[in-house]
């Protein structure tokens, strides 16, 4: 038939690397994520034959919900958030394989009638399955759901085989250093690390997997990715949205945490690590890890310091007028929570030292983008220097996450014409001219790597208490300070005087990100 050529995973073909039968099980299965994200993510990668033969899906959540039922949930999520359309003739196939478990994530008998439920799934399906299990619920329920599953057995489900059982954990991974060794050492009662695959979506993005290429298959780069060559590094996370209606769930984050201790800092530990011996998962992981010990402890002074927090206040974006955070729905009048971070970092190795990385993250801020700067040091200033007739501007290489992926080079070019004149230029190469803008999403390529073993881009328990370590003394040192050191900044600006002056010390300025 024409539609089983058109997709083989209909005959249960996978062209892929070896992605052994599965039954994946996710945990908070009404939640948003899942909607938005992962049901839409397993459905396409259905659609590019990128499924076991035989996959199943249990959706697991406290309220009853009918199996017929949680497939039209299931149905309408693909229709609603997918990158493609439904397809008649995959859809179907996913669809039948899907079922629904209710039960309290602290109720260890729900954990029991769950493994008979796989129990007979195998049964069925006249073979061992891989069981990879999602955590996508709120934080509080991770503990109870990760002592469930190993005192259920399911965490040692086809132990020590190729298709051990595997578990994701959703981010936030711990609020402090403290929480972070405690979740830790909860998963190691449970799990082995190697079952373990703690989520950044950010990882999965094409751009931040790109950096690796960028970096170490393109010889023009790496010679000069390092001090003597290197002016500054700017790591720029930034929303126009604000805080919106879920003002009294982000109080209890803050920028630091809810960007800068996660994503940012994935971001800087790829930028500035050491090439890695191999494309091996711990080759890579065990660099990025080296790389966040050897960031210094930061100056944690608000007035001269290296570290910047401020509080939007009421502004325009987008010709609309945003309300200030202190005015938002559900925040306390002696909220003290930070909707901007910016830290100034050294790194103390061979490769950075006397560099400084900047790093800034904050909500409703100019312009939705998230990208990395490399910015160069100038060349001796003997010609193209001293005239105003030489508009210069420093190379920089600038890898653009979101929204517009890609990659920016800045050089400077003589203005065409009689008289010698320069302008800075742009060298530009986007994913979506390239390559078209139907590439696949993060939480896509995730799955599909949990899947298949390859944790490459997923955080190690190490790496994670890496980072927390640095973030940690900021967070109590700012709940000692209380409203000391908090600066403003207006609602559709690029943030703080504070944090211009962060990189005025060094003769430095902030890019304008997005350009």
């Amino acid at each position: 038939m024409e539609s089983d050529k058109r997709h083989p995973f209909l005959n249960g073909l996978s062209k892929h690397r070896g992605a052994p039968p599965t039954v994946i099980v996710i945990f908070g299965a009404s939640g948003d994520l899942t909607a938005r994200k992962l049901i839409p993510a397993i459905y396409n990668l259905g659609v590019d034959n990128l499924l076991p033969s035989q996959f199943f899906f249990i959706g697991v959540g406290r309220k009853p919900i009918e199996n017929k039922q949680f497939q039209e949930i299931a149905r309408t999520s693909v229709k609603s958030f997918s990158r493609r359309d439904i397809v008649d003739d995959v859809w179907p196939r996913i669809e039948a394989n899907i079922q629904y478990h209710a039960g309290g994530y602290d109720d260890p008998k729900s954990y029991l009638d769950l493994k008979e439920k796989i129990l007979k799934i195998e049964e069925s399906s006249d073979r061992k399955l891989q069981l990879l299990f999602y955590i996508s619920t709120p934080p509080n329920v991770f503990e109870p759901i990760l002592e469930n599953l190993g005192a259920s057995g399911l965490a040692n489900h086809n132990a020590n085989s190729p298709i051990e059982s595997k578990v994701i954990i959703e981010k936030p991974f711990g609020k402090d250093l403290e929480s972070a060794k405690a979740l830790n050492q909860t998963i190691t009662r449970n799990f082995n690390e190697k079952q373990v695959y703690r989520i950044d979506h950010y990882l999965g993005k094409e751009t931040v997997q790109d950096l690796l290429v960028q970096r170490f298959s393109n010889a023009i780069f790496e010679p000069i990715w390092n001090r003597n060559y290197v002016n500054c590094v700017q790591i720029t996370v930034a929303e126009s949205l604000g805080v919106g209606t879920r003002g009294g769930y982000y109080d209890q984050s803050g920028a630091l945490r809810d960007m800068i201790q996660n994503h940012t800092m994935q971001l800087l530990a790829l930028v500035a690590m050491e090439p890695p011996v191999s494309l091996d998962p711990e080759s890579i992981r065990d660099e990025k890890v080296k790389l966040l010990k050897a960031i210094q402890p930061l100056d944690l002074n608000p007035d001269n310091g290296d570290v910047v927090r401020a509080q939007y206040t009421e502004g325009l974006i987008n010709g609309e007028r945003v309300p200030g955070y202190m005015q938002s729905e559900g925040i306390p009048e002696t909220s003290t929570t930070e909707t901007y971070a910016a830290l100034r970092l050294s790194i103390n190795n061979w490769r950075w030292k006397g560099i400084p990385f900047y790093m800034r993250s904050g909500k409703s801020m100019s312009t939705r983008v998230s990208e990395i700067a490399i910015q160069f040091k100038r060349p001796p200033g003997i010609l193209f220097s001293d005239d105003q007739r030489f508009d210069l501007a420093p190379n920089t290489m600038v890898l653009k996450i979101q929204p517009d992926e890609g990659v920016t080079i800045v050089m400077n070019s003589k203005v065409p014409g009689l008289e010698t004149r320069t302008q800075p230029v742009k060298m530009d190469f986007r994913y979506a001219t390239t390559f078209g803008s139907n590439t696949p999403e993060a939480y896509e390529r995730l799955i599909l790597d949990s899947m298949v073993g390859d944790s490459t881009l997923f955080i190690r328990g190490d790496e994670t208490e890496a980072s927390w370590k640095l973030i940690t003394p900021i967070l109590e040192y700012w709940k000692k300070c209380g409203k000391r050191g908090v600066e403003e900044y207006v609602a559709g600006s690029w943030g703080p005087l504070a944090a211009e002056q962060l990189l005025w010390a060094n003769k430095n300025e902030w890019r304008r990100s997005g350009l």
